[in-house]
């Protein structure tokens, strides 16, 4: 029974001190140790470049030109906003880069550290360039707000209760056989579920004013997720059995945020935005 109470207690000191700071927020989030940047950057720029050997990168073209310039401008933004909010240097580290990649695949990603991909089949839901904007300024925030290194620690922290509840019933088969079989399904509709929900609900806030500051219109973005909504033929679990929220509170959110995001853009001085074509 000590050594329980030893293992928990290690778990919780663990928890209450490896914490970073959202640039965002301001508030403490999970950094545990193993998924700082000097170790998760590496990585994934490693990772990154396999994926590029892989596949087949478009280059030279109108579309791959495009991916580059939005991607420069909303990582311009989010250094302009970081600076004026106190973060100076917050992105020394980060190696930014934007390819894109003839795929089929509705799918766009950046990886911890700022590498960015796009893929073909995105472009025409994008249908312009402001739609672009909007789904690179989202990705975006999921690599400067570390969204990457909070999944791990919150991984490796549904690991280690795991392994405390293990090590706690394991005197009681039969409630030891209870726990496994419900942990795995109420930690992560009750934990890991909405975490990542919180994740891209940040994403899409922040990215909102990201690619308002970059001078792109933000009325484009909930326009772009009813198209979205349309390629997808309405075929989604349930938001509390989702790792995102439904498109129709994503929808909402982004109409109710476009006033917060476009004040936000005019303390930088931008007023206008760029065509919608």
């Amino acid at each position: 029974m000590k050594f329980n109470k030893i293992v928990v207690s290690l778990i919780l000191v663990t928890v209450v001190h490896a914490c970073a700071t959202n640039p965002f927020t301001g508030k403490k989030t999970m950094a545990f140790p193993g998924t700082e940047n000097s170790r998760l950057f590496p990585a994934a720029f490693s990772q990154y470049n396999q994926v590029l050997s892989e596949n087949n990168v478009v280059t030279g073209t109108k579309d791959a030109e495009m991916i580059t310039r939005v991607g420069q401008r909303i990582a311009s933004a989010a250094e302009r906003w970081l600076v004026a909010n106190g973060n100076v240097g917050y992105l020394d580290d980060y190696k930014w880069e934007y390819k894109l990649i003839d795929s089929d695949q509705v799918n766009a990603w950046c990886m911890p550290g700022g590498k960015i991909a796009f893929y073909t089949g995105i472009l025409p839901i994008a249908a312009n360039e402001t739609g672009v904007a909007a789904i690179m300024s989202h990705e975006v925030v999921h690599a400067i707000a570390n969204h990457g290194q909070q999944r791990m620690s919150a991984g490796m922290m549904q690991q280690g209760l795991a392994l405390a509840g293990n090590i706690a019933l394991s005197n009681d088969q039969q409630s030891l056989g209870l726990f496994n079989q419900s942990f795995g399904i109420v930690s992560n509709v009750a934990g890991m579920l909405p975490f990542s929900r919180a994740h891209e609900t940040e994403a899409d806030k922040v990215g909102l004013i990201l690619m308002a500051i970059a001078g792109y219109n933000p009325d484009e973005a909930p326009e772009l997720w009813k198209r979205m909504s349309a390629n997808s033929g309405g075929q989604a679990p349930p938001e509390f059995l989702s790792t995102h929220p439904s498109n129709t509170t994503r929808i909402k959110n982004l109409q109710d945020l476009g006033p917060k995001a476009k004040a936000e853009a005019k303390k930088f001085g931008v007023t206008e935005f760029r065509p919608i074509n």
